[in-house]
C-alpha cells in the first residue's frame, strides 16, 4: 500500500515537447506523484523500463518508430500502469483491450488528469488477495489484512487488468488478485452480464446502449459482438 511519504513514480512518453512539459507541470501539482523521466519516443522508454521500475506511464499513442499501443504490447509482462494521453479518440476500444488505467483525450483539463491519477492511486492502494461471495447481496474482499463487505448493488462493473480484476463501485475502486472468469462464475447471472472479455457489468447500472458499447454511470464500455445477443435478451431489447 502507498504510504503518505511514498510517491507514485511515473515516466512521460510523448514526441511533442510541449505536451511533455504540460504533463510535467500537471504532475508537479500532485504531491504523491513523481516524474522520474520523460522520453521523446517509445524506444527510449522501452530501453529505460528494462532496468528501471516505475508505477505509471503517461503514454502518447501516435509516435514515430513505435506507437504507444506497440509499446504497451511489448511491456505486457510488466506491472506498469498506463494512462494513454492522445489527441485521437479512435484508439479507445483498442485501449480497453489492453487494460490501461485510463484514456485521456488531448487537450484535457487538470480535473480530468486528477481523476485519472485517482484511479491509479486506488489500484496501487488496493492489493487485495481474493474475493468471496456470501450471498446475492454482498461480496467480501480481502484487502491486505482487512476483510471488507461490499454491497452487490453498489458494484457498477468489473474490469480485467492483467492478474487483477478491478471492481468499480459507486464510491471506490478495488483491485482484486483474481481472474475475471472466476468473478463471472460467482456473481449472480440475474444481476450481472459479461459484455466483453475484459468487462462484466451490473444490469441495473447501465445508462445507455449505443453502437459499439454502453455507458455505465458516465463510463463508456465496449460490447463485443459475441456477447450482444445475450445482453439484448437479458434487457428485453426487441
Amino acid at each position: 500500500m502507498i504510504s503518505n511519504d511514498q510517491k507514485i513514480t511515473c515516466i512521460i512518453v510523448d514526441d511533442n515537447p510541449i505536451a511533455r512539459e504540460n504533463l510535467i507541470m500537471l504532475a508537479s501539482q500532485v504531491d504523491d506523484l513523481a516524474v522520474i523521466n520523460d522520453c521523446e519516443d517509445a524506444f527510449l522508454a522501452y530501453n529505460y523500463l528494462q532496468s528501471n521500475k516505475v508505477d505509471l506511464i503517461l503514454l502518447d499513442i501516435e509516435m514515430p518508430g513505435m506507437t504507444g499501443i506497440e509499446l504497451t504490447r511489448n511491456l505486457s509482462n510488466k506491472k506498469n500502469l498506463i494512462i494513454f494521453t492522445t489527441s485521437n479518440k479512435d484508439y479507445a476500444l483498442e485501449a480497453f483491450d489492453l487494460n490501461v488505467a485510463d484514456y485521456l483525450i488531448k487537450p484535457f483539463s487538470s480535473l480530468r488528469f486528477l481523476k485519472a491519477i485517482d484511479k491509479v492511486r486506488d489500484i496501487l492502494n488496493s492489493r487485495s488477495e481474493h474475493v468471496e461471495l456470501a450471498n446475492d447481496e454482498f461480496i467480501f474482499v480481502r484487502d491486505s489484512n482487512i476483510v471488507r463487505r461490499l454491497g452487490v448493488d453498489d458494484i457498477l462493473y468489473a474490469e480485467a487488468m492483467g492478474d487483477y480484476v478491478k471492481f468499480h463501485t459507486t464510491d471506490k475502486l478495488y483491485a482484486i488478485h483474481t481472474r475475471l472468469k472466476s468473478v463471472e462464475d460467482r456473481l449472480s447471472k440475474n444481476k450481472f452480464i459479461r459484455i466483453h472479455r475484459s468487462y462484466i457489468v451490473s444490469l441495473q447500472h447501465i445508462d445507455t446502449l449505443q453502437e459499439g458499447g454502453m455507458v455505465v454511470k458516465g463510463n463508456f464500455l465496449p460490447i463485443a459482438e459475441r456477447y450482444r445477443k445475450d445482453l439484448n435478451r437479458m434487457m428485453n431489447i426487441i
